[in-house]
């Protein structure tokens, strides 16, 4: 369990922040731009749930604690000496996501055009969180070329940002509210 009675400690005054193993990293280093990036999903998610409740709702809680999850596993590298019983994201994790994703798309009907973002207050909050957490991804990606990163994780953040595209629909009244993209359709002719 954590126990966080001081909240400032200006160990980072200097432009540095500790890792889940006790090593230093400058703040701008990609490690703490994907999980920083997590975190701001996280955030974002939780500005959708106050749009949701019900299943939805549920859903966007446990993701909440499994982004939790996935900053604890970025913040530890996987090459670290003290890696050994970190907290990682499992495959069951990706596969829970999966088994909602699809449970949502069934009750949709299939897309005829892309969406724009909006359309009731949850989609447009879904949609924006959805963008953060492909940031995310992009960043994992890019830290995995140069250093170790879990595979889990990695498809974690790219069925999430799925997930949440699938979560907008459904809450725009089961795909009935979505705001279709007319190709061109606002130019003059």
């Amino acid at each position: 369990m954590v126990t966080l009675n001081r909240i400032y400690t200006k160990t980072g005054d200097k432009g540095e922040t500790a890792l889940g193993d006790g090593s230093r990293l400058p703040k701008h280093a990609l490690r703490i731009g994907a999980y920083g990036t997590v975190d701001e999903a996280n955030a974002a998610i939780g500005l959708v749930r106050l749009h949701t409740h019900g299943q939805m709702d549920a859903m966007l809680a446990r993701i909440q604690n499994d982004l939790f999850d996935l900053g604890a596993d970025l913040c530890v590298p996987e090459t670290t000496k003290r890696n050994e019983g970190r907290l990682r994201i499992v495959d069951a994790q990706v596969a829970r996501l999966e088994s909602e994703i699809d449970s949502m798309n069934a009750e949709l009907n299939p897309l005829t055009s892309f969406i724009l973002p909006g359309g009731s207050a949850a989609a447009a909050h879904l949609h924006a969180a959805r963008t953060i957490v492909r940031r995310a991804e992009r960043l994992m990606t890019e830290l995995a070329e140069h250093e170790a990163v879990n595979p889990a994780a990695i498809k974690y953040a790219n069925r999430l940002s799925d997930h949440l595209f699938v979560a907008a629909r459904f809450a725009n009244d089961k795909g009935a509210g979505d705001v279709l993209w007319v190709p061109g359709g606002t130019r003059e002719k």
